[in-house]
């Protein structure tokens, strides 16, 4: 083990009595053993039988719960499920320590291979974008169309408000950090993490963040919480570093579904300015970019992504089961704040949907 490396408490002795996380209305809840993990999987029933598949992959210090609003809007065009990556959400610790974006990924694919519902719409936010990125690399059989809202794919030039959280990868910081925020209160920790992630963290509701302190109060009693926070920004970070065929920007140039890219301008983890070289990088892509929105699109603007995914792949769907995509050149969609265009050559505004902040991740 290297000396920067934490040191690895068994998983079976650091599972902690907390109450499970919630289960929204119309969710459904399960665990599934695979090899080495054991994952929670949120679910709705979808509207009728025969609906393609999709499996939703949330960012760092999210969970499942991230996708519950987008997961509603879609339940009458695919049979949803949302994963809980191992040490988060209501999934345990993996049995092997791994945090890796290939340690993420390999627990999704498996995930998928178990339940033999691939090919998948598989969806991805910030880390689970990157995750979601390498699975569709690398597996391509699985993957039937990528949606990636904000992937966290390497930068060059990070933004001064990401830093504190890539500063989470590096030894003693975490550390650091526990003792310096000892005395907040959860109300006070998720206020901050909506500032970091909304674009206008005024239009989280009432509900939604009394939900989201209740969940910070159960994170804050899990043991592992920090140790899978920490270690899963630096398995990002690791991953920003390596080069040749494993490298995040060669990956998601191999990637053959079509993929929507959705791009918030008021994000402070991920680079607006990347959203352009993400629609060169993947070869299939239609582009989104919300103007006022932050690094959680899907939470912020549910109506409007969903939107812009059902006319890019379910009603492209073709009579033998396939989904097109649509031509780099004219295939992006530009919205404003309140509704998407068909064309970059038209602008509109963005649906007025409400938040929920419950369980946001970066």
């Amino acid at each position: 083990m290297s000396s920067t490396e934490l040191p690895f408490v068994p998983p079976a002795t650091v599972l902690p009595k907390v109450a499970p996380v919630r289960v929204g209305e119309g969710e459904r809840m399960r665990s599934v053993g695979l090899p080495g993990i054991t994952l929670a999987v949120r679910s709705r029933p979808p509207a009728r039988e025969g609906l393609p598949p999709a499996l939703y992959v949330h960012g760092l210090g999210g969970s499942s719960q991230n996708w519950s609003a987008l997961m509603e809007q879609l339940e009458g065009d695919v049979d949803g499920e949302a994963v809980d990556l191992p040490g988060f959400g209501d999934s345990p610790p993996p049995d092997d320590g791994n945090y890796s974006i290939t340690a993420h990924a390999r627990a999704v694919i498996r995930l998928l291979d178990a339940s033999g519902r691939g090919p998948v719409h598989l969806f991805g936010n910030s880390l689970g974008g990157a995750v979601s990125t390498r699975v569709a690399a690398v597996r391509p059989d699985l993957v039937r169309t990528l949606t990636l809202v904000s992937p966290a794919l390497p930068e060059i030039r990070v933004q001064r408000t990401a830093v504190p959280t890539a500063l989470l990868a590096v030894p003693g910081v975490a550390g650091l950090f526990t003792r310096y925020s000892r005395e907040w209160t959860a109300e006070q920790r998720v206020r901050g993490v909506t500032a970091l992630c909304y674009g206008d963290p005024g239009r989280v509701t009432s509900e939604g963040f009394r939900y989201a302190v209740e969940e910070m109060e159960r994170r804050l009693q899990l043991p592992y919480f920090w140790d899978a926070m920490t270690r899963s920004a630096r398995g990002l970070v690791n991953a920003y570093t390596l080069g040749g065929q494993h490298a995040l920007w060669r990956q998601a140039e191999r990637v053959l579904a079509p993929t929507l890219l959705v791009y918030g301008g008021r994000d402070q983890l991920v680079g607006f300015r990347m959203a352009q070289k993400a629609a060169r990088a993947f070869r299939d892509s239609r582009l989104l970019t919300l103007p006022e929105a932050g690094h959680v699109a899907m939470m912020e603007y549910p109506e409007t992504v969903a939107g812009a995914f059902r006319e890019f792949a379910v009603d492209g769907a073709t009579s033998d089961g396939s989904v097109g995509g649509s031509d780099k050149r004219d295939g992006s969609v530009g919205a404003s704040g309140e509704g998407a265009s068909r064309d970059r050559r038209d602008s509109a505004t963005a649906s007025g949907d409400g938040a929920d902040a419950t369980t946001v991740g970066s």
